[in-house]
Order: structure tokens, then C-alpha cells, then sequence
């Protein structure tokens, strides 16, 4: 299949090449991507519940193909900063999200993630390779997300750090 050598060869250019993003950026296909407001109940990836808004958030995407059966190709660049609030204590930390993806995205609503930088990412219980929890991953890694969800985090040099240890 091409599909794959396409977007590893897209995430070694795009990482090495371009120029930081802003959200109101124009030209080369470039749309801004808001990221939500989101919130969990006690226990889903915390033992307490837990909210997330961004601060800052300059992320901008593209499509980079686009494939007869369904399936795309999506940079997305640019700053973003999530600040993570523990819902009963207030405690709060503002968690760099900046990271530089290309994201395949299929029919099946399956994903893989091509990452260099920090993102956020939640794991529910028996729904990863990863313990449940809520983490920033830094460094160059890939996210595969199944149909039904099931996310397998593979770091190929990175790290993770537990958001519900900063805030609880």
C-alpha cells in the first residue's frame, strides 16, 4: 500500500521544514482546528473528575491526500496549551500540546497518529496499551486508535507524564 510510505515521508519534511503555525494562517490549505472544551468523571481516566480547556490554542490542519476508499491525510501544526483542572480541588497545570502531527484517518473511524512534540492523550480502563490515566506524550511516537477505540501508544524515543498525578 503507498499509503503508509506517504505520510512517514510527509512527517519527516513537514517537521524539518516548516514554519510554526497561527490558527488564522491562510494559503497551502492551511484551516484553523479549535480543540474543545472536555470534562470525566471521577474514575474514567482520573480517580477524581477532571476538566480540560485550552488557554492557547493556535492549532491549524490540512489535508494532504485524500483516497478513493474513505480514507485521509492530515497535518495538523501549531500551538496549544490545555489547562487540566481537578473538578473537586481546583488544582490546576497548564499542559503543552504544541505537537506536530500527520494523522491517518480511515472509514472505519480507525486512526494512526505520526507525532513529534507533546500532545495529550486520555487511556480509559483496559482501553490502551497505556494504564488508564490522562497523559502529556512528548518526543517522536505514533498513536494507533482502533474502530473501536482501543489506542496503542508506541514511543520510539519520548516520554509520558501523568496530568492526573500534576493535579491531584
Amino acid at each position: 500500500m503507498r499509503r503508509v510510505p506517504l505520510v512517514l515521508a510527509a512527517v519527516g519534511i513537514v517537521c524539518a521544514t516548516a514554519a510554526p503555525a497561527t490558527a488564522g494562517e491562510t494559503g497551502d490549505g492551511w484551516e484553523p482546528a479549535p480543540s474543545p472544551a472536555w470534562s470525566y468523571p471521577a474514575g474514567a481516566r482520573c480517580d477524581f473528575a477532571v476538566q480540560g480547556s485550552p488557554v492557547v490554542d493556535e492549532v491549524a490542519r490540512r489535508t494532504l491526500a485524500a483516497y478513493e476508499d474513505g480514507t485521509k491525510v492530515v497535518e495538523y501544526k501549531g500551538d496549544l496549551v490545555v489547562r487540566v483542572v481537578n473538578s473537586a480541588t481546583g488544582a490546576s497545570y497548564d499542559a503543552d500540546a504544541s505537537g506536530r502531527a500527520v494523522v491517518e484517518i480511515r472509514p472505519d473511524r480507525s486512526q494512526t497518529w505520526y507525532v513529534v512534540g507533546p500532545i495529550l492523550a486520555g487511556f480509559g480502563e483496559g482501553g490502551g496499551n497505556v494504564p488508564r490515566g490522562l497523559y502529556t506524550v512528548d518526543g517522536a511516537y505514533t498513536l494507533d486508535v482502533s474502530a473501536t477505540g482501543y489506542k496503542t501508544l508506541t514511543v520510539l524515543r519520548g516520554s509520558t507524564d501523568s496530568l492526573c498525578d500534576k493535579v491531584a
